[in-house]
This record gives C-alpha cells, sequence and structure tokens, in this order.
C-alpha cells in the first residue's frame, strides 16, 4: 500500500490511502495508514502498517478492463440455489469476506433469480432477511467499486451486470 493508492479495505469499501502516520496504541508508537473512504467521507480508517492480518482485507480495485471483462463472462444463467440455508449462508458469508468479484456477481444474480421465483410462485413469499442482506451487502461491494472506476452511478452498475446498459 501507498500514499495516493485507491484500495478496497474490508468493510469500509473504496478508501484512498491519504497518509502514514505514527499512532500510540497499547503504549507503543507505530505506523498507521491513513484511509479516507470514498463514499463515506466523513469518516477516517487507520490501519497498522505492519499488520499481515490487515493486509488480507486490502484488495486492489479492478480496471474498466477487468470489470467489463467480467461482466461480459457472466452468463444469465450461471447461477445455482443452495436449499440448504447453512450451507448458503455460509458459501455467502466467504464470498463476501473474500471480495471474488465474479462470485459477487453470481451471487447478486442467484439471489434476485430466487427473489424472482418466489414472487412468482408465491406472491406472499420473500426472500429471507438473512439473503436480503448477504444481497444487499454484495451489490454495495459491487456497486461502489464498478460505479467508481466507470464513473458512473451506483444505481447504473445491476442493469450494466444484466447488460441493459450499453
Amino acid at each position: 500500500m501507498n500514499i495516493g493508492d485507491v484500495i478496497i479495505y474490508g468493510s469500509h469499501g473504496i478508501c484512498k490511502v491519504t497518509g502514514l502516520q505514527d499512532m500510540c496504541m497499547d503504549d507503543k508508537i507505530r505506523p498507521y495508514y491513513v484511509l479516507k473512504p470514498v463514499y463515506h467521507t466523513a469518516s477516517t480508517v487507520y490501519v497498522l502498517a505492519s499488520s499481515s492480518s490487515k493486509r488480507t482485507e486490502v484488495r486492489r480495485i479492478l480496471s474498466a478492463d477487468d470489470i467489463f471483462s467480467l461482466v461480459k463472462k457472466m452468463s444469465v444463467k450461471d447461477f445455482t440455489w443452495i436449499k440448504d440455508n447453512r450451507k448458503r449462508k455460509e458459501l455467502y458469508g466467504q464470498i463476501l469476506a473474500e471480495g471474488n468479484r465474479y462470485e459477487l456477481v453470481n451471487m447478486i444474480k442467484t439471489l434476485r433469480w430466487h427473489k424472482q421465483e418466489l414472487k412468482i410462485t408465491n406472491k406472499d413469499k420473500k426472500l429471507q432477511i438473512i439473503d436480503e442482506d448477504f444481497l444487499k451487502n454484495a451489490e454495495k461491494t459491487l456497486c461502489e467499486e464498478f460505479a467508481y472506476v466507470l464513473n458512473i452511478k451506483r444505481e447504473e452498475v445491476i442493469p450494466l451486470i444484466y447488460g441493459q446498459n450499453s
């Protein structure tokens, strides 16, 4: 990580590395990266510069070419519903934690497809709350990154994924 880099940092989303600052924590002075979340400008995040565990939460942002290539590779029906709630919860939690964009797109499409199926087959049936949360978090993660990189509005990302935009 270098000052000026734009990265994804865990649940904080897209952040710009704005500095390196010595801070005293636990009676020790250590260097911390200063991160400014792009979509939450009132926040500041401090990351211990020498922490290897925090490094796993840092991901590089995709390029526009990477995004278009990913969207192009995605099949319209490239998903399978996992009926076992526990297995689905475990898998979706892992996908969100790892941030694999292909898997995030697949998860979004699967959850949206299942939500639509429920609406068609049973007018009163909705996604379970945990699935709604997974969908919301996956869309937030993906939409922020794609919107930032492509310089579009966040609400334009889902139609882009589904090929409804040129």
